[in-house]
């Protein structure tokens, strides 16, 4: 065997610089500062550092730096260039803030994008490929990312922007660097997922273009690694003659692959994701130490008070039995937007709200900023629209739960929406697409010709989350207030907070 080179590898860290829980306060096997510990203790002079994007928002403390100091380069992007990645990618949320903040953290993150799928005024974010030499051995590495950023993203975000298909790029790029460069590695570093299940090849969700890791592992020969992100989950192995690797959001885990080239000049891989459970990189505490400390203080700023039950103890009733803090985010969005009819999910890991209400509360319970997008909708695709959320559920040993299909490593609560402005009912015992067996407005039937207006989030109207009915709307409006500011303005402006909630699903056997 000759000199073992090293690939490490971070996703999805959105913006958690700190190991800190920003509900409760604790430590936790988080952030920057601990992944910056582990890459120390296993960065040698044949190693390659690798982001795989999603750093920009996610955190606290991305939100508060571009209320506050947009104009200065964030804490992220000094953290990343004090730790000296070789090479970045973009991802989806990388764009949340739109062109201007992004290419201020390329000019300043002090390492080359990689991205070679996506481009900005005709000119692409990254080269077609790199290559390295370590070891004695010829790497090459090209960066692509999931090419449906420009439908989840606002279009004033990807102005001026154009996404390639992720397959179509791997395609063309693998076969031009092995007839030219004749490399001895070659990785592929995919903001994007799988599509399938690893061991059974079935769908896992609907075939979009979101996630192509699968179709890329199987039909686009000549990779030895695919580096994979935007899932959020933690996994490794080797499918199709080919290495892949993912990490777990929030920098709680890093992947690590080792190469080592046998007598025959065979590269043997050996792919490890390693928990963030060193102690946090003081160095990297005190670059974002002042940003922090504004960060918490502003996520104590009192709000208002209420004597409503709005926390989430229980994730699962939260939906069963729609939880008044869905009624309450609804009521904020149709007074804001004046629709008829209002969607909105419960993200995965939401708090709640508690008696009295701060910024923190918020921004626990909706991590990313969003937009709220007036639609024109029929009653035909409002049903399409609640058929999609009915099949979030299924039923097992007689009690009605999560649908197999939206569970990975943690479940994926976040593809399920509550409607208020309607009245309606799931059963679940029916078939996929016939679950909607009342549906009323004001008490009246819907009909299918009937028109509404319908206020979604910008991710839900372009059609994320396999919610493809919203994509080719007609756009009637879109907020100016994100879901921070619009909830903010409610609670402070109907102080102490008072509703009636309104228990206008059932979901039954």
């Amino acid at each position: 065997m000759n000199e073992r080179i090293r690939i490490l590898a971070t996703s999805d860290v959105h913006a958690y610089c700190y190991p800190n829980s920003y509900s409760t306060g604790k430590e936790e096997n988080c952030g920057y500062a601990k992944l910056s510990s582990l890459i120390s203790l296993l960065r040698d002079e044949n190693t390659l550092l690798i982001d795989n994007g999603d750093n920009l928002s996610g955190a606290p403390i991305a939100t508060w730096h571009y209320l506050a100091e947009e104009e200065k380069i964030s804490p992220m992007t000094r953290i990343m260039k004090h730790m000296k990645y070789d090479y970045i990618n973009l991802g989806n949320h990388d764009f949340d803030r739109g062109a201007e903040q992004l290419m201020k953290h390329l000019e300043n993150v002090g390492a080359p994008c990689i991205t070679s799928n996506a481009s900005y005024r005709n000119t692409p974010f990254g080269p077609t490929y790199v290559i390295r030499e370590i070891a004695g051995k010829k790497i090459a590495l090209f960066g692509i990312i999931t090419s449906t950023v420009a439908f989840q993203q606002r279009r004033r975000n990807t102005r001026h922007m154009t996404f390639r298909d992720a397959v179509e790029t791997a395609e063309k790029t693998v076969s031009l660097i092995r007839r030219l460069e004749n490399p001895d590695l070659l990785i592929c570093v995919y903001h994007g997922g799988f599509e399938r299940d690893l061991n059974t090849g079935e769908p896992i969700r609907r075939i979009d273009g979101e996630n192509q890791g699968y179709e890329i592992m199987k039909t686009v020969p000549g990779i030895d690694i695919l580096i994979t992100g935007h899932q959020h989950n933690s996994r490794c192995g080797t499918l199709f003659g080919k290495v892949y690797t993912q990490t777990e959001s929030h920098g709680r885990s890093l992947a690590c692959v080792d190469i080592e080239f046998n007598d025959e000049g065979k590269p043997v891989i050996e792919p490890r994701i390693l928990k963030t459970d060193t102690d946090a990189d003081e160095e990297i505490l005190e670059i974002a130490k002042e940003a922090e400390e504004k960060t918490q203080k502003w996520l104590d700023t009192p709000l208002g008070t209420t004597d409503l039950d709005l926390l989430i103890t229980d994730p699962m009733q939260a939906r069963l039995h729609k939880t008044p803090l869905i009624t309450l985010v609804n009521r904020a969005v149709m007074e804001a937007t004046g629709a008829d009819i209002v969607g909105n999910t419960l993200p995965s890991n939401a708090i709640g709200l508690h008696h009295h209400i701060t910024t923190r509360d918020i921004v626990n319970t909706y991590l990313y900023r969003n937009n709220y997008i007036l639609k024109k909708i029929t009653g035909k695709v409002l049903r399409e629209y609640l058929e999609k959320c009915a099949e979030f559920w299924t039923i097992r040993g007689g009690h009605i739960t999560v649908s197999p299909r939206f569970i990975s490593t943690y479940t994926k609560y976040h593809r399920y929406d509550m409607a208020d402005g309607i009245t309606y009912t799931i059963k679940v015992s029916n078939d996929v697409g016939s679950r909607i067996t009342e549906l009323k407005y004001r008490g009246e039937d819907i009909t299918d010709d009937i028109e509404f207006t319908i206020a979604v989030d910008n991710y839900r109207a372009s059609g994320g989350g396999e919610y493809d009915m919203f994509r080719h709307l007609e756009t009637l409006g879109i907020g100016q207030s994100n879901n921070l500011e619009l909830l903010t303005d409610y609670i402070m402006t109907h102080d102490p907070l008072q509703i009636e909630h309104t228990e206008n699903i059932q979901i039954i056997l």
